[in-house]
């Protein structure tokens, strides 16, 4: 509606176009199926869109005007959009219908000449893709489609993350694409961020039933935020740990503390220099949900707290990989017997 009233404003106010040109163009109603229905669909985005109905028209006007005949104008017409359409890469399927529309129109639209890929075809995509990205953003269904991007390695080295290092990987998805001799309606990159939730559901339905509060570590050496540093460096160290929790006089978790930041830190207090970037869970979260926090080079420890804030536990990369070094034990157990 709003496609077709803004062209008929368009023409009245502006005197562009002849009065008989119809208003709107059949394959917007296709257009529009794509851009609200399937709106991350590679078919679907700004280019395709606007550039597959505008190239095509071209293309069907073109081969009106050079072929006679509308029953062989019309089927070289849409084999020429595809080609047009798939080296300009905006394969849009209501291209077709557009380049069969500018042949077999009718009068009217013979008549508009070149101009007809403008107006009407081009001002209804524009019109369309304009309510359609607000549509789509307003609803939470962002458009133009953006794929998740694939985290970066923290060490910023060439490396990629240590997740990333095991299962389907980008080559893995290039080699198997390759193979396919036809066109996927799913980008690449849609691909590798559904292969990745697949496999982090996989690991939800093997380790989901194991809890924060069965692997956790309840006896947690702690320190105060007004404690010296050389105190609880001492402490780390006697003990052997790699970090440990900075909690408040009254039980809540301001941060957490290692090695690095008591060594940077000498002569301050603990609360000076902790690391208040720290992740916190609830004891009954599933330990899968942990594993992309873990595995991802940038936290080495996990804290876990209770209903009204204070510890309760604390994981670390070593408790983890435990708890699923011991399921894995018992599958294969359990597959032996």
């Amino acid at each position: 509606m709003l496609t077709t009233l803004v062209t008929h404003l368009w023409r009245e106010k502006l005197g562009v176009g002849p009065a008989a040109l119809p208003l709107l163009v059949a394959p917007m109603g296709a257009s529009a199926v794509l851009l609200f229905a399937v709106p991350a669909s590679p078919l679907a985005q700004p280019w395709s869109i606007v550039g597959g109905n505008v190239l095509s028209a071209l293309a069907g006007i073109a081969c009106r005007l050079l072929i006679g005949d509308p029953t062989y104008a019309g089927a070289v017409a849409v084999a020429a959009a595809i080609a047009v359409m798939s080296l300009a890469r905006c394969l849009h399927p209501p291209g077709g219908a557009s380049a069969l529309t500018a042949v077999i129109g009718g009068p009217e639209i013979a008549a508009a000449g070149w101009s007809f890929a403008l107006l009407p075809v081009g001002l209804n995509a524009l019109v369309l893709l304009a309510v359609g990205w607000a549509f789509n953003n307003l609803t939470k269904h962002w458009y133009p489609h953006r794929a998740p991007p694939l985290a970066p390695n923290p060490h910023e080295t060439a490396d990629p993350p240590p997740q990333d290092r095991v299962g389907v990987t980008p080559a893995d998805l290039d080699a198997v694409l390759a193979r396919y001799d036809e066109l996927l309606d799913v980008s690449r990159d849609d691909l590798a961020s559904l292969f990745a939730q697949v496999e982090l559901q996989a690991e939800r339905r093997l380790h989901g039933a194991i809890r924060c509060a069965r692997i956790m570590s309840r006896d947690v050496i702690r320190a105060g935020p007004e404690e010296g540093v050389g105190q609880a460096r001492d402490r780390l160290l006697a003990r052997r740990l790699a970090a440990m929790p900075v909690i408040a006089a009254d039980g809540g978790i301001l941060g957490l503390v290692g090695h690095a930041e008591l060594l940077a830190g000498a002569g301050r207090r603990v609360g000076e220099v902790m690391r208040r970037e720290i992740v916190v869970v609830a004891p009954d979260a599933p330990i899968v949900d942990l594993l992309p926090v873990l595995s991802g080079g940038v936290h080495h420890e996990v804290l876990v707290a209770g209903a009204d804030g204070r510890l309760a536990g604390m994981i670390t990369q070593t408790d983890l990989i435990a708890a699923l070094w011991r399921g894995h034990v018992a599958e294969q157990a359990a597959r032996a017997i």
